[in-house]
């Protein structure tokens, strides 16, 4: 068995069933939705609280089985691939793409694709586009977090806003070490969110496919598994 990395270690915080940020989006809905049927305004009432639960529903944040195996990559979220290609990065370096699209109607709670440590985060961008939009993957505001490896290699995780999300979480902090599928942060209200990964790393998955975060494996990467 591998040795536990030296601290600081990355705790968890979105661990309860619901996103907090339920709290503040959908008891309102539920409480207007309560008044209106107190008011015989059973119309209004429905209406709230079928938001209210659309609202729930998008925080949701289901336990998932993770797979085993340090190589193989694990999707950073739940939704569609709609890219898996190769990249030139902003240092020239080549590098493998996979971009993932979440509706409205999937989790938005994202989880760490490999284990590492956070060697940089860089918050940019000012547009949001819609996010299977070619352009929003550079204009849209962003969240680019990096992970070193214990090997020494780094891969990327990217937090794209999309047409209604308007906030981006993202909970760790420099020189936290991230074990592989813990939930590290959620965009709200549609997005997108991209793993970027060495070359030599084999996409295991296609345009189309739908991926659950934290447990289907998009990728493995190259070299043998640490003993």
């Amino acid at each position: 068995m591998s040795e536990r990395p030296a601290d600081p270690h990355f705790q968890e915080r979105l661990t309860a069933w619901f996103a907090p940020d339920v709290y503040r989006f959908g008891i309102p809905l539920f409480v207007v939705s309560g008044l209106a049927w107190g008011l015989e305004a059973s119309i209004v009432s429905a209406v709230f609280g079928g938001l209210g639960v659309f609202v729930a529903a998008f925080f949701r944040n289901p336990e998932r089985t993770l797979p085993e195996g340090e190589r193989l990559v694990i999707a950073p979220a739940d939704g569609r691939v709609i890219e898996v290609g190769e990249i030139e990065t902003a240092d020239g370096e080549k590098a493998l793409r996979i971009g993932i699209f979440l509706s409205v109607f999937n989790v938005h709670v994202n989880r760490v694709p490999v284990s590492g440590r956070v060697v940089s985060l860089e918050r940019s961008g000012d547009a949001y586009l819609a996010a299977f939009n070619r352009e929003a993957e550079t204009r849209n505001v962003r969240c680019a977090m990096t992970l070193a490896m214990a090997d020494g290699r780094q891969v990327g995780v990217v937090q794209i806003t999309g047409l209604i999300a308007r906030r981006i979480l993202c909970h760790p902090e420099i020189g936290e070490w991230l074990d592989r599928g813990v939930r590290y942060g959620l965009i709200r209200f549609g997005s997108r969110t991209d793993v970027v990964l060495p070359l030599g790393t084999t996409a295991l998955v296609e345009r189309g496919t739908r991926v659950r975060g934290g447990s289907t494996v998009i990728a493995e990467l190259e070299g043998e598994e640490a003993a």
